[in-house]
């Protein structure tokens, strides 16, 4: 269920105060925006300038914000397209984003802390690396938590395929997770 009600926000986008809508899409859902961007991309900044070219395409937009779909979701299919819109433009193809996030390093004093953290850091590489069509279709659903119907319509595809995709993405990040598990099983028989 998405956090804005529906029917406040047709109230809200019916001429009472556009600026108002915005700030309360903004304040709900820009961590989500952002978030998607950063996936989508790969770098800070470029999620940063995603984020608030999304916000004011959203407030232009306000009208067309539908009923079927929730605020998250259209928000998400704004931020998806104009994530893709980068991708195509000139600038990005002159300069290619890293193959692999780049990890902060941190100050963490126990070591329960800093095997969590990197386990994340690992999950997220490992996301990271996924094919765009997988990876966009889990991080809707596990770190979003879009419906498949919500999936399915964001990226213009069946439910089915969206099922297919969340599928081979999960198969994949075991795959790659059981593969690491022998490689450390195997390098400490040998100590």
């Amino acid at each position: 269920m998405d956090a804005l009600d529906h029917d406040y926000l047709k109230h809200m986008t019916g001429g009472v105060d556009r600026d108002a809508v915005l700030e309360e899409l903004m304040l709900t859902y820009g961590r989500d925006v952002w978030n998607y961007a950063f996936f989508m991309t790969g770098k800070r900044e470029t999620a940063e300038d995603i984020a608030q070219d999304v916000f004011i395409k959203a407030y232009q937009s306000l009208h067309t914000l539908r009923g079927e779909s929730g605020a998250r979701a259209w928000l998400l299919k704004i931020t998806r397209n104009t994530a893709l819109d980068h991708f195509k433009s000139a600038w990005y193809r002159r300069i290619r984003l890293p193959a692999v996030m780049p990890v902060r390093e941190s100050q963490m004093s126990a070591e329960n802390e800093w095997l969590g953290s990197y386990r994340q850091r690992e999950i997220w590489r490992t996301v990271m690396e996924l094919p765009r069509k997988l990876r966009e279709s889990l991080l809707l659903q596990a770190h979003h938590g879009l419906s498949m119907a919500e999936i399915a319509e964001l990226l213009q595809v069946s439910e089915g395929t969206v099922k297919s995709r969340i599928h081979r993405a999960r198969a994949a990040m075991n795959k790659k997770f059981e593969h690491g598990r022998e490689d450390d099983e195997e390098g400490s028989g040998r100590a």
